[in-house]
């Protein structure tokens, strides 16, 4: 039976996880913080002791540089953790704040170590964090090599089989409560820019936004349309 925690949905995509395992994880999945948008959970030289898991909203990894500009290097969805390797770094060397209200999972570093003496969650661990790696080279790729209609199409594609993954997609449906500033941001382009290729596929009827929910209207099209392949994100069991 497919768990209703979105942590456990999220490392089984990677291996399977015994009665046991999933019950330790269920007791390190509370308690929930909420978390306004636009919080910083940890800041760029802060001393991180947690790690911290989405469970509801999206959040992000990015960079400020001179002048107040701001890369997002990263968006996470629920089921994602903020940095799973963070607690054994000194100082942060990013930040990571929530883009909407989030209900996230504060575990500590003793949890952590606790939960990676278990074989098969210490071996989803690791996928999960190779996969976090796979999909910066992928973004990487995406704003360094392709057009930026293309860059949009292959992020939408991206977040819509990430979220499936845990359960969050419905009719190629799925909720996406952030900014086009925010797109803007993680694609390296101009806030007018992003909104006139959204719009631009939108015209091609290939995507339709409405009150933050986002639907893909051919799912095939947009993937070929971004040159999709969803092997970086090693979801294939």
């Amino acid at each position: 039976m497919t768990s209703s925690n979105l942590m456990i949905r999220k490392l089984e995509g990677f291996h399977s996880l015994a009665s046991d395992d999933q019950a330790l994880l269920e007791r390190y999945s509370r308690p929930l913080h909420d978390l306004p948008p636009k919080h910083d959970i940890i800041r760029e030289g802060d001393a991180p002791r947690d790690v911290v898991l989405i469970l509801s909203g999206f959040a992000c990894r990015y960079k400020l540089i001179e002048g107040g500009k701001r890369q997002i290097m990263a968006f996470l969805v629920p089921g994602d953790f903020c940095d799973f390797q963070v607690f054994i770094l000194k100082r942060m060397d990013h930040n990571i704040g929530t883009l909407s209200r989030c209900n996230v999972v504060r575990i500590k570093r003793e949890a952590v170590l606790e939960l990676t003496e278990r074989p098969a969650i210490a071996r989803a661990f690791w996928w999960a964090s190779l996969v976090d790696s796979a999909t910066l080279r992928e973004w990487l790729v995406n704003v360094g090599q392709r057009a930026v209609e293309e860059r949009i199409a292959h992020l939408l594609c991206e977040l819509l089989v990430r979220l499936e993954a845990v359960g969050l997609v419905k009719s190629n449906a799925y909720s996406l409560p952030i900014s086009q500033n925010d797109i803007a941001d993680a694609l390296g382009v101009t806030v007018i820019h992003a909104n006139r290729m959204l719009m631009a596929l939108r015209d091609q009827n290939l995507i339709e936004l409405k009150a933050r929910e986002l639907i893909v209207k051919d799912v095939g099209r947009l993937k070929s349309f971004s040159g999709f392949d969803p092997n970086y994100l090693h979801l294939d069991r």
